[in-house]
C-alpha cells in the first residue's frame, strides 16, 4: 500500500459561546485543517489539527506548508505502521509537531481500517467502557460563571475547569473558584487555569485565598519552575498544560513536583504516536491524565476518545468532547456526550468520516 494524494480542508469552527481565557486569547471562531491521505488501494485517513491563536506555537496556515515539505517523504511511502513514517518526517522536517499531528491521525486511522480494529483495540487495548468528561467554563462574570457550572452538572458532568485571569483581577478568579465550588457541591472536581497568564504573586495570591477548598491548580504560569512554586506556597495539587508538550519536559515538571495531573494534547505532542508514549510515561509517573487537545470538531475528538479508552481507569483524570464546544460537526454520527460521559467510535481506524458537503471545497491537493 501506498500514499498517493493528501487533501486538506480549512473549515472555520465557531464556538456555541466565546471563548475566554488568560492573557487575551479567545477561543470564538477557529480555523480547523482537516486532512485525508489517500493510497494506491482506495483506502483513506482522515486527521485534524485546530490551533487555537496564541496558545501555543502553531497556526492553522502553517499546517500547508509543512505538509507540503513533507511530500517527498510522505508520497509514495506505505502508511501502515504509522511511527516509522513519522520518524522519517521528523528527520525531514525538525518541529512542527501540530502539522504533523493531522497527518499521524490520518496513518493511524488507515492502520485501523486494514486491520479491521478501532484505534483503541491498537493503542492498549479498551480499558474502560466509557470515560468521564470535564466541562470548561469561559472566563466570564463569576456569577454566570456558577450558573454554567450548575447547567453543566444537571447534564451528569462532575469534573469543572474553571478559566481564570481575564480581567486581570485575582480577587475574581478567587470569587470565580469560591461560587463554582459552591454551586456544585462536595464531590466534583474543580481545577483553576490560567492558561500560563498569571504572574507568580497573583496565582499564589489565589490559591492562598481558595486553601480551605477542594480546589485543584492548573498551569498558572508560564514556566514549571514558577507553577513549582505556586504549589508549594498554596499546598494545593497542581495540574500542567502548556508546558507538559514532550518526555523531557514531563520529567522535568515530575521531578519539580508540579505534575499531580497533565493535560496530554494531540497537537502538542504531535499527534497519537507520541502521545502514547507520553501516556505510558505517565502511567510509570504516577501521574493523572486528561486525554485531550486544542481544540478541533470529529475528526480529533474521535483520536482522543480511543487513546483516552486504552488508559487504565484509575490513571485517566478525563477526557474532552472537543466537538461538543463548536459547530459545525464534520461527523452527525460521532460520539457525544451522555451523562457526563463519553465512549469511543467503535468502527475500524477512527470511526468518524466527515461529511462531504460540511468540508466544501478542499483548500489544496498535494500528490
Amino acid at each position: 500500500m501506498k500514499i498517493t494524494r493528501l487533501t486538506l480542508w480549512e473549515i472555520p469552527l465557531t464556538s456555541h459561546v466565546a471563548y475566554h481565557m488568560a492573557g487575551g486569547k479567545t477561543c470564538d471562531t477557529v480555523t480547523s485543517v482537516v486532512l485525508r491521505v489517500d493510497t494506491d488501494e482506495e483506502i483513506s485517513g482522515w486527521g485534524e489539527v485546530c490551533p487555537i491563536p496564541h496558545y501555543l506555537p502553531a497556526y492553522p496556515e502553517g499546517v500547508r506548508p509543512a505538509l507540503e515539505y513533507l511530500a517527498p517523504v510522505v508520497i509514495g511511502s506505505d502508511p501502515v505502521g504509522p511511527e516509522a513514517l513519522m520518524s522519517r518526517a521528523d528527520a525531514w522536517l525538525q518541529g512542527h509537531p501540530y502539522a504533523k499531528s493531522a497527518l499521524d491521525l490520518a496513518l493511524w486511522d488507515i492502520t485501523g481500517k486494514v486491520a479491521g480494529l478501532p484505534l483503541y483495540a491498537l493503542l492498549g487495548g479498551r480499558q474502560v467502557k466509557d470515560m468521564p468528561l470535564y466541562h470548561s467554563i469561559t472566563c466570564i462574570a463569576p456569577e454566570e460563571m456558577a450558573r454554567i457550572a450548575m447547567e453543566a452538572k444537571a447534564e451528569g458532568i462532575t469534573q469543572f475547569q474553571v478559566k481564570l485571569g481575564a480581567d486581570g483581577d485575582w480577587q475574581a478568579d478567587v470569587a470565580r473558584l469560591r461560587m463554582v465550588r459552591e454551586v456544585v457541591g462536595e464531590g466534583p472536581l474543580v481545577y483553576g487555569d490560567w492558561n500560563c497568564g498569571a504572574t507568580r504573586l497573583d496565582a499564589t495570591r489565589v490559591g492562598k485565598a481558595v486553601a480551605d477548598l477542594d480546589i485543584m491548580l492548573e498551569q498558572p504560569c508560564a514556566t514549571l519552575e514558577e507553577c513549582a512554586a505556586v504549589r508549594a506556597a498554596t499546598g494545593l495539587p497542581m495540574k500542567i498544560d502548556e508546558n507538559g508538550h514532550d518526555t523531557t519536559s514531563l520529567l522535568k515538571a515530575y521531578e519539580l513536583g508540579c505534575m499531580d495531573a497533565v493535560a496530554l494534547k494531540l497537537s502538542k505532542f504531535g499527534g497519537l504516536s507520541p502521545m502514547r508514549r507520553a501516556r505510558d510515561l505517565c502511567l510509570h509517573l504516577g501521574a493523572k491524565m486528561c486525554v485531550e487537545d486544542t481544540w478541533g470538531s470529529d475528526v480529533t475528538t474521535s483520536a482522543l476518545l480511543h487513546l483516552a479508552a486504552a488508559t487504565p481507569e484509575r490513571m485517566l483524570l478525563n477526557t474532552c468532547d472537543l466537538s461538543n464546544y463548536v459547530g459545525p460537526r464534520l461527523d452527525a454520527a460521532a460520539p457525544s456526550r451522555r451523562d457526563g460521559r463519553i465512549a469511543p467510535p467503535v468502527g475500524p481506524g477512527l470511526g468518524v468520516v466527515p461529511d462531504p458537503d460540511t468540508l466544501g471545497q478542499s483548500a489544496a491537493v498535494i500528490d
